[in-house]
């Protein structure tokens, strides 16, 4: 028996943060550590794959707290609208003037959103935002299919 199986997600989700810990440290270890144990367990090539998944890990708990985060995906959509608002700026105002910074922050949840699609944006420069909102969305439906299917 385990917690989710009991009801108690409150412990479900606790210990699926224990875990996530774990396997992070793991795979930090798997690449850096220098315990005789995992130099021989990952030498060579090994300790290569083991910090490129170390590196994907880290970027996914970075990015939404590998499915168990939505903060965390928040703070990435936070990160996706300043960077629009840098590409706004630069390319398409006048990046001297603090105003074009400002605008282009007010308009990129607009433009994310697809309720704002400039004229003088590329077609290229919208394909990436749509596919970046498609993979947010995606992202945040599975953390609430996550915390619900606990339930």
């Amino acid at each position: 028996m385990n917690y989710q199986q009991l009801g108690d997600a409150k412990s479900a989700n606790k210990s699926i943060g224990v875990e996530l810990q774990a396997t992070g440290l793991h795979l930090h270890k798997a690449w850096h550590s220098n315990e005789s144990y995992y130099r021989k367990k990952y030498a060579g090539g090994k300790r290569v794959g083991a910090f490129i998944e170390w590196s994907r890990f880290k970027t996914l708990d970075f990015i939404w707290g590998n499915g168990e985060s939505a903060p965390k995906l928040l703070r990435a959509t936070g990160v996706v609208f300043l960077l629009m608002s840098l590409i706004d700026a630069w390319a398409f105002r006048d990046p001297q003037r603090i105003g074009s910074y400002t605008q282009a922050l007010i308009e990129s949840p607009q433009v994310f959103l697809g309720t704002l699609s400039p004229a003088h944006y590329p077609s290229w420069y919208l394909t990436i935002i749509l596919l970046v909102r498609l993979i947010a969305f995606g992202f945040f439906m599975s953390i609430i299919i996550k915390r619900f299917s606990r339930r």
